[in-house]
């Protein structure tokens, strides 16, 4: 086994212990609303309140996506905490970064909220073919079955 591959295992089992996709769509809403706060003045579409509000909700968001990452037991509190920053980027930073990071952040909120920590890792497709035939073969090796005329 490579290192690569073992670094790669490695990621996979972290990011299946946590709410994965939910923060880091968070972060990604964050981002892409204090970049479109930066956008020249034609572009802008809602001139809110610009100043610490503008900036400290999606810095926020983006703190609580990297807080659910790296801490996934508060991930309740984190993700409605969350959801409310996102809502209210609508009125502080151009209509929520253009709708974008607006859908970003109360997606990534959502998944996040619902989340299930308990529940087994899904196995993928080729694993589950695999083990299938390995199974199917198992049953139809000879001398496992029993033959005509013998009890069963």
């Amino acid at each position: 086994m490579s290192r690569f591959q073992r670094s790669r295992d490695a990621f996979r089992q972290w990011r299946g212990r946590r709410p994965f996709v939910g923060g880091l769509l968070l972060v990604l809403a964050g981002g892409e609303i204090l970049l479109t706060m930066k956008a020249p003045l034609p572009v802008i579409l809602h001139v809110g309140m610009q100043g610490l509000a503008g900036y400290l909700l999606p810095t926020l968001m983006t703190v609580c996506g990297l807080l659910i990452l790296f801490n996934p037991a508060q991930r309740l509190f984190y993700s409605v905490i969350a959801v409310l920053l996102s809502l209210g980027t609508w009125l502080t930073s151009n209509i929520g970064g253009f709708m974008v990071g607006i859908v970003l952040g109360v997606v990534g909120s959502c998944l996040t909220f619902g989340w299930l920590p308990d529940q087994d890792p899904r196995v993928s497709r080729r694993k589950r073919r695999k083990e299938a035939r390995a199974a199917a073969t198992q049953t139809l090796r000879p001398g496992t079955l029993p033959e005509a005329g013998e009890p069963a």
